[in-house]
């Protein structure tokens, strides 16, 4: 599992608690990685004060969140890597799903804020609004069939995570970026309707995100068409 943080002293523990807890008693072995992207709060330091054996903090200079789980994910060792965000606001208890569709044959498996049996709870009707419109968008311009490319809850099967070695976005719009190329690629993707709750503290700029997200897609787009996407590479 890897939990990217920035300035996440106030939360992380409950969350890495939690996990440890849930994952334990559901049989699987398991490591957990908290890739911090150049926390200035101690962030790094209280979790490596855990002393716990598989537990690991990977530090690196601040880049944004999708080079925070890059290189969690590329320091990883398990054949299955979970990445989930740090306020654990999907639970971990939505884990098991996830890997029964991996053991189905997927190749990824990602958490979903819309679909039947979905629920968001204490989210401004700002970010709805604004959710629902970058989730139009980014169907129409990116082909990506996932409805919900950015909620934070994703499982990664062995061929999936090697998207991560082509991954060249680093900040908020990753999520989008390897769903295309598991698109393009031809890997078979489940979408699974999870429990979201929006933790206060969130560090999403609703406007400001959106527009990079947006400019985003199309240097995408364009990334593609300069043959910046070869398996291999």
């Amino acid at each position: 599992m890897v939990i990217p943080t920035y300035n996440e002293a106030e939360r992380i523990l409950p969350t890495l608690g939690a996990m440890a807890v849930i994952v334990s008693g559901l049989g699987y072995r398991w490591e957990l990685i908290v890739s911090d992207d150049g926390s200035k709060d101690g962030t790094a330091d209280l979790v490596e004060g855990l002393g716990w054996k598989n537990l690991r903090v990977v530090r690196h200079a601040n880049t944004g969140k999708g080079g925070a789980v890059q290189r969690g994910v590329l320091a990883s060792k398990g054949q299955r890597v979970l990445f989930a965000d740090a306020d654990n606001s999907t639970p971990i208890e939505e884990l098991p799903r996830l890997m029964g569709k991996l053991d189905e044959g997927y190749d990824l498996a990602v958490g979903s804020r819309v679909g039947e049996g979905a629920s968001e709870e204490n989210k401004s009707a700002l970010r709805k609004l604004v959710s629902w419109g970058l989730r139009f968008v980014a169907r129409a311009l990116s082909g990506v069939a996932v409805r919900d490319t950015q909620c934070g809850f994703k499982l990664f099967g062995p061929r999936a995570s090697r998207l991560f070695q082509l991954q060249k976005m680093q900040g908020f719009s990753f999520d989008l970026e390897l769903l295309y190329l598991a698109h393009k690629f031809g890997y078979q993707v489940a979408e699974i309707p999870v429990r979201w709750f929006d933790a206060p503290g969130s560090k999403v700029n609703s406007v400001q995100d959106s527009v990079k997200f947006l400019k985003d897609i199309f240097a995408l787009r364009q990334l593609d068409r300069q043959g910046a996407y070869q398996r291999g590479s």
